[in-house]
């Protein structure tokens, strides 16, 4: 579905991507992780044209959508999320995810018609007609999600929609994950809790100082070591090393 291809971007001679490859396939969740600072959001951008690459290509549905803006690389389908939610103040949830829906629909009441659709999906069904600005954190990454799914996306590029939540929040948001991939909708999400890496996503790349360092079923991606010191430094990785020998 998605093709990227060597992809790579400096920013004042700091390498964000380093000559990125990965293929994500139609259906099911895939995952991007890796350290902050890592390059994944930057990666994101690129993919979804918020970013030009200095070299390589990118394929979304077998065509070539390399040097799109984001808003022609949107009409094919694929969207993103933003790890900083900023709705727009002043308008309601209804009309946040409406902003959304009229990438597809002209109509005014066609829009806010999808919306409540949306809404109810992703958890948002009684809280409408409050100001998205007073929504709390959790609640703003529901509406960060719907006004994406409202797009009638093929791909969803989730940007860390879990980050700022408490556990009971981010159990609750996990199954509206999974229903929206169980819809139809392809899913590649950038995420440090582990915990809906392992539960969500079927395969995942592991970038660092914006280069992929592994990739794989996340359960054996975790126990890489280039992963481990990637994370937690080559001093820990080494000590990690050490007491599991030293055990064996």
């Amino acid at each position: 579905m998605l093709e990227v291809r060597g992809i790579s971007k400096s920013f004042g001679g700091v390498h964000a991507s380093r000559d990125v490859t990965l293929t994500v396939p139609q259906g099911g969740i895939t995952s991007l992780i890796g350290p902050n600072g890592a390059g994944k959001t930057t990666l994101f951008a690129l993919i979804t044209g918020f970013h030009r690459p200095d070299s390589g290509s990118l394929a979304f549905m077998g065509e070539d959508i390399t040097g799109l803006p984001p808003e022609a690389i949107a009409r094919r389908g694929m969207i993103r999320t933003f790890q900083i939610v900023q709705p727009f103040a002043g308008q309601t949830a209804r009309e946040n995810i409406a902003v959304g829906a009229h990438l597809r629909l002209r109509s005014r009441a066609a829009a806010l018609a999808r919306a409540d659709t949306v809404a109810r999906q992703v958890g948002l069904g009684d809280r409408l007609e409050m100001d998205a600005a007073s929504l709390t954190v959790a609640g703003r990454k529901r509406l960060e999600v719907a006004r994406a799914l409202a797009t009638e996306p093929k791909l969803i590029l989730f940007d860390e929609v879990l980050a700022g939540l408490n556990p009971s929040e981010i159990r609750d948001v996990i199954p509206i994950i999974r229903a929206i991939s169980d819809s139809g909708v392809t899913i590649l999400l950038i995420e440090h809790v582990m915990q809906a890496v392992m539960s969500l996503s079927a395969y995942t790349w592991v970038l660092n100082q914006g280069e992929i360092i592994a990739e794989g079923i996340p359960r054996d991606v975790v126990a890489n070591p280039k992963v481990i010191e990637a994370y937690l430094g080559k001093g820990m990785a080494e000590r990690m090393a050490n007491r599991e020998a030293t055990r064996a």
